[in-house]
């Protein structure tokens, strides 16, 4: 088992967002958190990365059979945890090419002997944009939607991280690059067989990767766990707030 959670507890500025999240995840699986707006899901995945102002009061996470409950985001980074945000910043002065070469490893104005001073077009060629254009662009600044999570998928590819929390990959981007979005990470996990957290509203990024499992929250709470091809058609065709109430009615 990859990661545990087991009875989480989480307030911001003493109010309670996350109460008693319990799941596993096995390596190399791919499963969505999946639940209306507020449920919990963005909350679950800032503590899950170790954002500090996200108290835990109760509960454990273990990673890779270790304690990381109190670990700090650098840590857990360093250990093969990496989140892509729901909206990625755009940040002046900071160059893409030398974000991806900094979170592969590669220091770009003093490199070591050996070092592959090329990552940043591998990365980039991975989520169909060409480096030539992109390399030394300022990071996210005047970028689409669809070209800020691509920037930040090779950002995290050149990590390759064991796990990746995926918030909200499909938001605000366009159909052509969902396709994109979609295939590199499809492509990504085959190769590296890394395990997946994808958090979102609906199924549009969930058609290229076809998680195994599927977590409905509500509340902060996980209200209903099944498979992609058994909820997905339940929650087009009722809602999450219909689908829980029958589940919750149901015992």
């Amino acid at each position: 088992m990859l990661l545990e959670v087991e009875d989480l507890h989480v307030s911001v500025e003493r109010k309670e967002l996350l109460k008693g999240v319990d799941l596993k995840v096995d390596r190399g699986e791919v499963f969505a958190v999946m639940g209306h707006n507020a449920s919990g899901k963005t909350t679950l995945a800032l503590t899950l990365a170790g954002f500090p102002q996200y108290t835990v009061t109760r509960g454990k996470i273990t990673f890779d059979g270790k304690d990381i409950t109190n670990k700090t985001i650098d840590e857990r980074a360093r250990a093969g945890m990496a989140l892509a945000f729901q909206s990625p910043p755009a940040i002046r002065g900071i160059r893409l090419g030398d974000i991806i070469s900094l979170a592969g490893g590669v220091n770009p104005w003093t490199p070591r002997p050996g070092d592959d001073m090329d990552l940043p077009k591998k990365m980039l060629e991975r989520v169909n944009l060409e480096h030539s254009l992109y390399t030394n662009r300022e990071l996210n600044v005047g970028f689409s939607g669809g070209e800020r999570k691509r920037s930040e998928l090779a950002q995290i590819f050149a990590m390759r991280p064991r796990l990746m929390i995926l918030d909200e990959p499909d938001s605000g981007v366009d159909i052509d690059s969902l396709k994109v979005v979609g295939n590199s990470l499809r492509e990504y996990i085959s190769s590296y067989d890394c395990t997946v957290i994808i958090i979102t509203h609906h199924r549009h990024i969930l058609q290229y990767l076809k998680p195994t499992r599927v977590h409905i929250m509500s509340n902060g709470r996980i209200m209903i766990t099944g498979g992609y091809d058994e909820l997905m058609p339940k929650i087009e065709a009722m809602g999450y707030e219909q689908l829980i109430k029958e589940a919750v009615a149901n015992g």
